[in-house]
């Protein structure tokens, strides 16, 4: 627990400083999550270190318990009113923020923060690498039910990591690094070219259609 605890710490005071580097017309720019910007996603990330479990529990009731609805509106509400130099102190400010998603232990948590950084990088073309302690973390998931919570069809599909020694599922190889791969597994469509395989054009589309 403690190495995961240090791993979360690292990964968010450096991406804080990736953050902290962006313009504004990057800051407005869309993300692998859908109808979101990099103001939202980042609005989303800090959302557990600002919100209460008393505000969490009237914010699920408001939305009939429609998380995913919920988390929409919420971050829409905090960019209008958050700066991103106030998002970013927020990350930083919560380096060591004990927040640990429910039922998903502080693996969930370091998940959390890596897909969601990942959401913000690939599409701007930040060339980020993830340490190896946190794709071991990343690539520990659990598949079968990351597959059914975002929808994801793998049917004669074999994912296959060309950087580390991992794969899942059976029939023809979908090959790309392993956060890549991990975020199929997570719903998210990619850029062309990130990979490789006959059904490599069912999960990226051309940066130009986003």
């Amino acid at each position: 627990m403690t190495e995961l605890r240090t791993e979360i710490a690292a990964e968010r005071t450096e991406f804080a400083r990736t953050l902290a580097g962006l313009t504004d017309e990057q800051w407005d720019a869309p993300t692998l999550c859908a109808g979101w910007r990099v103001r939202e996603v980042v609005a989303h990330m800090t959302l557990p270190f600002r919100m209460s479990l008393p505000g969490f529990v009237l914010g699920i009731l408001r939305d009939r318990g429609n998380f995913n609805r919920m988390s929409d509106r919420l971050a829409r509400r905090d960019t209008a009113r958050l700066s991103a130099a106030d998002l970013v102190r927020c990350l930083e400010d919560n380096a060591h923020h004990p927040w640990k998603p429910p039922g998903g232990g502080y693996e969930g948590a370091l998940t959390h923060d890596l897909v969601h950084s990942l959401d913000i990088t690939v599409p701007l073309g930040i060339d980020q690498r993830l340490p190896d302690e946190r794709l071991r973390v990343l690539t520990a998931m659990d598949v079968p039910r990351g597959l059914r919570f975002f929808g994801v069809d793998l049917t004669g599909v074999q994912l296959r990591a060309d950087d580390l020694d991992w794969t899942f599922g059976t029939g023809e190889p979908l090959c790309g690094s392993a956060q890549d791969l991990a975020l199929v597994v997570f719903g998210r469509t990619l850029p062309v070219g990130r990979l490789r395989g006959a059904a490599a054009a069912r999960f990226t589309t051309p940066p130009t259609m986003r």
